[in-house]
């Protein structure tokens, strides 16, 4: 098990931005949201993760049987634009019910720490309502798109993309799982993994993506992170890699903001 759990947290660390040395894809920070690479800090989170590996596969399951969609219009997109925030929304109301009767998170509380990740180091409130509002936000997604836009979207795709050795490719969770158990996890360094890609049927051919940013306290802007030293991306911004990437516009999705 300890073994299992290095390697997991070595994967999120390398492999991403997130949803990502020494930070995984949705870096953590007291005031940004931290995804679903909690798991790397706490294996209590991995549950968590499970589901989102789910979901994830629904969707490329969905988006591997559709046929080329019609690019969305002005009102196709503002209609996604709402879905999404509504989504974010909705996780956000979702998880303060449970975990704060309700209640919005104050600035204290955001910064009170709630347990340690497998290091010793401290693990803040806002980091783990940012994990189970990113888990919750993406059922929301994967329920609603899987009717408004069936087959034309992605939940979680990792990409692995080097500008100056090839194109574009695809890894598929199966893939992803198979480089896990076999160790080679090399091949996952530098990926990129948006939250929500949409695209014409093909997850090669992507019209645009969007990450979940939950701050703590609500209504502050989230920031697309800056790479650190060492990773392949060191100091640009996850935004403008995805955007460089997939060759479509990168947006973020908060509370109360919806998608800007």
């Amino acid at each position: 098990m300890p073994h299992t759990t290095a390697l997991l947290g070595w994967l999120l660390l390398s492999g991403c931005q997130s949803a990502g040395g020494g930070q995984s894809r949705r870096e953590y920070q007291q005031t940004l949201d931290s995804g679903s690479n909690a798991c790397r800090n706490n294996p209590a989170y991995c549950a968590d993760m499970a589901v989102s590996s789910g979901v994830r596969a629904t969707a490329q399951a969905g988006a591997s049987v559709a046929g080329a969609l019609r690019a969305m219009d002005a009102a196709g997109r503002g209609r996604l634009h709402e879905i999404l925030k509504e989504c974010a929304n909705q996780a956000d109301w979702d998880v303060n019910l449970r975990r704060l009767d309700g209640k919005t998170p104050t600035a204290k509380q955001c910064e009170e720490q709630v347990g340690t990740d497998a290091n010793g180091n401290p693990i803040t409130r806002a980091m783990q309502l940012g994990q189970e509002k990113h888990t919750a936000a993406l059922r929301c997604v994967q329920a609603r798109l899987s009717v408004e836009r069936p087959g034309g979207f992605s939940l979680e795709q990792r990409y692995r993309y080097d500008r100056d050795t090839g194109p574009l490719e695809l890894v598929t969770s199966v893939e992803e799982q198979a480089m896990i158990r076999s160790g080679r996890t090399g091949r996952l360094r530098g990926t990129l993994v948006p939250d929500v890609v949409i695209h014409s049927g093909n997850a090669l051919r992507v019209e645009a993506s969007y990450d979940f940013k939950f701050p703590c306290p609500v209504g502050k802007e989230g920031v697309w992170r800056k790479y650190p030293e060492g990773h392949p991306w060191a100091n640009r911004r996850q935004g403008e890699v995805y955007e460089e990437a997939l060759k479509a516009s990168a947006y973020r999705v908060s509370p109360i903001l919806g998608v800007y």
